[in-house]
């Protein structure tokens, strides 16, 4: 059974730094892109970063792009997503999912639980 669990949300000002990680077991990690979504209250899952499975292709949503960096450790079965100068507009609900590199949602197989991330202006 596929699991995935992220960790290190919480609550900080704008202009702060967070970063979430999120651990795969029940298949191959190594074997699989990742990517992280958020969604805020009130609105719909959006597409945040993605990374191929080898570690050497990133693609970042525009609103991140900048001050977001996605990454992975295949020996820890982690990806992480290193959020800097954040935003009150990053608040949201953030996804780890397995399986592709999209930006939709539909073609991920696997998704956590999700972590909450609220920032304060």
């Amino acid at each position: 059974q596929v699991q995935l669990v992220e960790s290190g949300g919480g609550l900080v000002q704008a202009g702060d730094s967070l970063r979430l990680s999120c651990v795969a077991s029940g298949r191959t990690f190594s074997s699989y892109s990742m990517g992280w979504f958020r969604q805020a209250p009130g609105k719909e899952r959006e597409f945040v970063a993605s990374i191929r499975w080898t570690g050497a292709r990133m693609h970042y949503a525009d609103s991140v792009k900048g001050r977001f960096t996605i990454s992975r450790d295949n020996a820890k079965n982690t990806v992480y997503l290193q959020m800097n100068n954040l935003k009150p507009e990053d608040t949201a609900i953030y996804y780890c999912a397995s399986g592709s590199t999209a930006t939709t949602g539909l073609a991920y197989d696997y998704w956590g639980q999700g972590t909450q991330v609220t920032v304060s202006s």
